[in-house]
């Protein structure tokens, strides 16, 4: 068996997370992704903390967590040496993923217009904050953005944390994990449509887009109802949240009142089933200030797996609020294999996250380290471009590439 992207090369421009998370989910999958870095200064994910020394060498574990399963030339793709370089590069490539600065690229004269003359199959991914697709650009479309930006301007801030506390963030890079994940799916379309007209084309993947399509429920609430949701606390059930037991929280949602009588029974409160105060989610949202003391006062004496055990036996789903300790010793998360061992040859063996989904006919994903900066540029050059060793030589003398 193969993995489901064997034999599809991609080229992968990119920096920071969205772009190297996109590519290393299409590594996963099977492809040859050749990573595009600076010499001697390569991906700034590089030097950013926090890092693994060993013996000496120091490495950042940002890089070392989306970076695996990709080979690494490094090569100054702003002087016409080295842009001939990648342009050799597109040519026996299926696939660009890029997430410059909106704009960098196409001064180069290395954007997508100039690379399909090239190379008319090629799928072109741009990622970038607020989208690129011509006649869908907006006012916004040339402005750089991280992914805290994506996350305010999508709604999805406004609606995280408590109603007298200002907004919050959710977790470090989602925008940029989310879109990335997006976008491999995307490229995988692209591919599949590849197959049926031999053509490539321009895939657009913008974070706003992204975080907004995640927010759909705010979509759909106010085109509905023309209310704003707001953080905090809903109007239309409870319970939801994190409640706490003796040793920790335990995260719940009653949706329904159906799911509320198997919650009553469970606890032994039968009598909260037909309660005016408590009867509909509505009600129930209205009156938690003689709900919460009742919920609370059963699960401050018990445990979390207690807790847990009791209610999913009686259909209420719940769960633990996992530490990343607890989710690093959970057996479900081991019996998965969600966490991977990828064995650096420098620093030893650390555990990163898999990709969400696994396919039942292909085999596990490759665990290959991340790549020393410029580790690959020999062989990409005289292999795949089939550059002489004189000419590689020259290109290294000259700065234009780096060689490790």
């Amino acid at each position: 068996m193969e993995r489901p992207l064997k034999g599809i090369r991609v080229i992968a421009l990119e920096q920071y997370m969205a772009g190297p998370y996109c590519s290393m989910l299409l590594a996963d999958a099977g492809a040859e992704v050749i990573k595009i870095e600076r010499p001697g200064v390569g991906d700034p994910r590089r030097s950013i903390p926090p890092f693994v020394e060993k013996d000496g060498v120091k490495k950042a574990g940002g890089f070392m967590a989306y970076n695996r399963n990709k080979k690494s030339v490094a090569v100054n793709i702003r002087n016409n040496e080295g842009k001939k370089i990648y342009q050799d590069l597109v040519k026996n490539a299926d696939v660009v993923v890029e997430n410059l600065r909106p704009g960098s690229v196409d001064k180069l004269g290395l954007g997508y217009h100039d690379l399909k003359t090239l190379n008319p199959k090629l799928i072109y991914a741009a990622i970038s904050g607020f989208g690129r697709l011509e006649g869908y650009e907006g006012p916004d479309s040339k402005r750089p953005a991280f992914d805290i930006v994506a996350e305010a301007m999508s709604g999805i801030m406004h609606l995280v944390g408590f109603d007298d506390k200002p907004p919050s963030w959710t977790i470090y890079g989602m925008a940029d994990i989310y879109t990335g994940l997006c976008t491999s799916f995307a490229i995988t379309q692209a591919l599949f449509m590849r197959e049926r007209t031999g053509k490539g084309q321009f895939v657009d993947s913008a974070m706003l887009d992204a975080m907004i399509s995640l927010n759909e429920r705010m979509a759909m609430l106010y085109s509905i109802t023309g209310n704003e949701p707001h953080r905090g606390r809903l109007t239309h059930l409870y319970p939801r949240g994190a409640f706490k037991c003796r040793d920790g929280y335990l995260a719940m949602n009653i949706p329904d009142d159906h799911v509320w009588s198997r919650f009553c029974i469970a606890i032994e409160r039968n009598d909260l089933v037909d309660d005016e105060r408590s009867k509909t989610g509505t009600a129930r949202a209205s009156n938690t200030e003689f709900l919460a003391p009742i919920i609370e006062n059963w699960l401050s004496k018990k445990t979390r797996t207690e807790a847990e055990e009791l209610l999913n036996k009686n259909g209420v789903p719940v769960g633990s609020v996992y530490t990343a300790k607890d989710v690093f010793e959970s057996e479900q998360v081991k019996s998965r294999k969600v966490l991977v061992d990828i064995d650096d040859p420098d620093v030893g063996t650390y555990q990163f996250a898999q990709g969400p989904v696994m396919l039942s006919d292909s085999p596990e994903i490759e665990t290959n380290p991340t790549p020393g900066l410029g580790q690959h540029t020999m062989n990409i050059l005289s292999k795949v471009l089939q550059y002489s060793d004189e000419k590689i030589d020259k290109l290294a003398e000259s700065g234009t590439i780096g060689i490790n």
